[in-house]
């Protein structure tokens, strides 16, 4: 295993226990690596919803008035 690779395993075992890390190269910061938030399917169930016409195409007018012309 490449030294990355077992840093990266490293890293992504701290991020299940809730630990932020930073990826670097050459001491400048590339990505900052945060934990997951806890998911819970199904949560917003019944909380959402949207008219029959949301996914329609917009009308010129709307695009007009979005200032896409």
């Amino acid at each position: 295993m490449t030294p990355a690779k077992a840093k990266l395993s490293r890293l992504l075992s701290r991020l299940r226990v809730r630990v932020e890390g930073v990826l670097l190269r050459g001491g400048t910061g590339l990505e900052k690596l945060l934990p997951a938030k806890d998911r819970v399917p199904g949560r917003l169930r019944g909380k959402i919803s949207y008219t029959p016409d949301a996914f329609d195409p917009l009308t010129d007018q709307e695009l007009s008035d979005l200032g896409f012309e």
